[in-house]
C-alpha cells in the first residue's frame, strides 16, 4: 500500500502520537465500530486495559485523557487542546462520560481503566484492550488495538498483515525500499517529490493535495509561532521551564551583535525545534513528523529552508513535505518509527533522515544525493535510546529535537558536496536500525525503567 503525506504528517496534539493520538484515535474507533454494528444504544459499560509502553510511561504522555476523550468523541486532528482540561475534570468530577457526545454512562476511571505495567499483548507494546457490556454486564463486544507510532492504529484483526484492509487505488508508482524508489526516478527522469505528485494525484486532486499539504505546513508554523510566545513550567512534575520565549526575545534584541556570529544560525534553529516540541510537551497542538516526540525536527528544517533559501515559494514547500514523506514511508514499511517497538532512533532519527533528505532535494540535490542525506541522517542516531524522565516527552525530547534538527542539516550538506555514491544504502541503514531496536533492551523503549529515566531522579 501506498503510503501518502497525509499518513506520515497528522495534525494532532501533544504530547505523544503513539501514546495521545494514537489511543484517542483507538477509543473513538472502537465505538463506531458498535454503532456500525447497532450495538451502541446498548453501552451500559465501557472497560479498558492499558498495556505495556502505555501503561508503564501512559501518565506522563496523557494516554488517560486521551482515552477519555476519543470515548467522547474526540478526533485528535480537530480538538481544541483548550477544552481538554475542563471536560477531563468534569467526567472525573461526575464519574460520568458521554460516549460520543450522545450517551452518557457511569464511568470511573480509577476502576474502569486498568494500567497494567507487566503485562502485554502479543503483537505490539502499546496494546489497548476494549470491552462493552450491556445493562446485565452482558458483553456486547470486545476488541484489541495497538498503537503502533506515529498515529497510527490498528485493531487486533488487522495486526500481522502489512497494511490494515484500506482500498486504495493503484499508484503509478509504487516503491516499496529505497532502491526500487532511485530506480523508478531514474527510469522516468523525475525526482523524488514528483513521482510522489503522481502517485497521490492518483488518489486525491491537486487542489486537495495542495491545500491538504498548506494545512500541515499551517499547522507547523503555528507551532514554531506558538512556542516562540508561550512561557510557564511545562505540566507533569519536572518543572521543567519553557525556554524558547525567552530565547526568541534574546535573539530578536542582539540582531546587530549576530552580525559578528556565523554560527548564530545555530541559534535559530534550536529555538524552532524547541518551540515546537515545548508546546508538544504542554499538550498543544502539533504535527506528527513523524511522530510527536520528533515533530520539531522537520519544522524546523523547513522553515531554515523556507526562510534562507525557498525561490520556489509553496512549490519548495510542497517539494520538502513530499520528498520527507517518501522517505518516511520507507521507515514505516521496512521498521518502525514507534520509540516503544525500536527506541528514539525511530523518532528522533527517522525524522532526522527525512529532514536531510527533503533539505537536499529542495537544495537543488538529486536522488542519489537525497538518498545518502536521507542515510547519513539515521547512520549517526543508530542505537538512539528512548529514556524519558518521568515518562514525559520533554527531557531528553526537547533537546533531542534542535540537536536532530542541527544534525539533518549537516547531513544534507555532507550530501550536497558529494556525488551521491556512498558506502552504505539507505536500504541497509533501516535494515539495521530495525535490527537494532530488536535487539535494544526493553528498559530502553519507551518504559522509563532505564536510561536518564532511571539515573536522573523524578521530584
Amino acid at each position: 500500500m501506498f503510503l501518502s503525506v497525509f499518513d506520515l504528517f497528522k495534525v494532532g496534539i501533544g504530547p505523544s502520537s503513539s501514546h495521545t493520538v494514537g489511543p484517542m484515535i483507538a477509543a473513538r474507533r472502537f465505538l463506531l465500530s458498535l454503532d456500525e454494528t447497532g450495538l451502541f444504544s446498548q453501552i451500559d459499560k465501557i472497560h479498558i486495559d492499558v498495556y505495556g509502553s502505555l501503561a508503564l510511561t501512559g501518565i506522563g504522555h496523557g494516554t488517560d485523557i486521551a482515552l477519555l476523550m476519543g470515548l467522547m468523541g474526540y478526533a485528535p486532528d480537530s480538538i481544541d487542546p483548550d477544552i481538554i482540561q475542563d471536560t477531563v475534570a468534569q467526567v472525573k468530577a461526575s464519574r460520568e462520560i458521554n460516549l460520543l457526545g450522545r450517551a452518557k454512562i457511569s464511568f470511573d476511571g480509577s476502576k474502569d481503566m486498568a494500567f497494567l505495567m507487566e503485562d502485554l499483548l502479543p503483537h505490539h507494546t502499546n496494546g489497548l484492550g476494549f470491552q462493552a457490556f450491556d445493562q446485565k454486564g452482558g458483553l456486547l463486544s470486545r476488541d484489541n488495538y495497538y498503537s503502533v507510532g506515529g498515529g497510527f492504529v490498528v485493531s487486533e484483526a488487522e495486526m500481522g498483515k502489512n497494511t490494515p484492509d484500506i482500498k486504495q487505488a493503484p499508484v503509478p508508482y509504487p516503491f516499496a525500499t529505497g532502491d526500487e524508489l532511485l530506480e523508478l526516478c531514474q527510469q522516468n527522469n523525475m525526482g523524488i517529490a514528483e513521482l510522489m505528485w503522481a502517485n497521490e494525484a492518483a488518489l486525491i486532486n491537486a487542489e486537495a493535495l495542495t491545500s491538504g499539504m498548506d494545512v500541515i505546513w499551517q499547522a507547523m508554523e503555528g507551532s514554531i509561532d506558538r512556542g516562540c510566545s508561550q512561557r510557564g513550567i511545562l505540566p507533569g512534575g519536572l518543572d521543567v521551564e519553557r525556554r524558547a520565549a525567552q530565547h526568541y526575545v534574546d535573539l530578536c534584541s542582539s540582531q546587530e551583535r549576530q552580525l559578528c556570529d556565523p554560527a548564530v544560525i545555530l541559534d535559530w534553529i534550536n529555538l524552532w525545534a524547541l518551540a515546537v516540541n515545548e508546546e508538544n510537551a504542554a499538550g498543544g497542538r502539533v504535527v506528527t513528523a513523524p511522530t510527536n516526540g520528533a515533530a520539531g525536527i522537520i519544522p524546523a528544517v523547513l522553515r531554515y529552508f523556507d526562510r534562507f533559501y525557498n525561490s520556489c515559494g509553496k512549490d519548495g514547500i510542497y517539494d520538502f513535505l513530499l520528498t520527507a514523506a517518501a522517505i518516511g514511508s520507507l521507515y514505516k514499511k521496512n521498521a518502525s518509527i514507534s520509540g516503544a517497538e525500536v527506541g528514539c532512533q525511530g523518532e528522533v532519527g527517522v525524522a532526522c533522515s527525512m529532514a536531510a533528505g527533503a533539505l537536499t532535494a529542495v537544495m537543488g540535490g538529486t536522488p542519489l544525493q537525497v538518498e545518502n542525506a536521507a542515510e547519513i541522517g539515521m547512520e549517526h542516531n543508530l542505537g538512539l535510546t528512548c529514556d524519558p524522565i518521568g515518562g514525559l516527552v520533554q527531557v531528553p525530547c526537547i533537546e533531542r529535537n534542535a540537536m536532530g534538527a542541527v544534525k539533518a542539516i549537516d547531513a544534507s550538506r555532507l550530501a550536497l558536496r558529494g556525488d551521491g555514491k556512498h558506502m552504505v544504502s539507505l536500504d541497509k541503514v533501516i535494515e539495521t536500525m530495525r535490527q537494532t531496536g530488536e535487539d535494544m533492551k526493553v528498559t530502553y523503549k519507551e518504559t522509563s525503567k532505564g536510561g536518564l529515566a532511571v539515573n536522573v531522579v523524578a521530584c
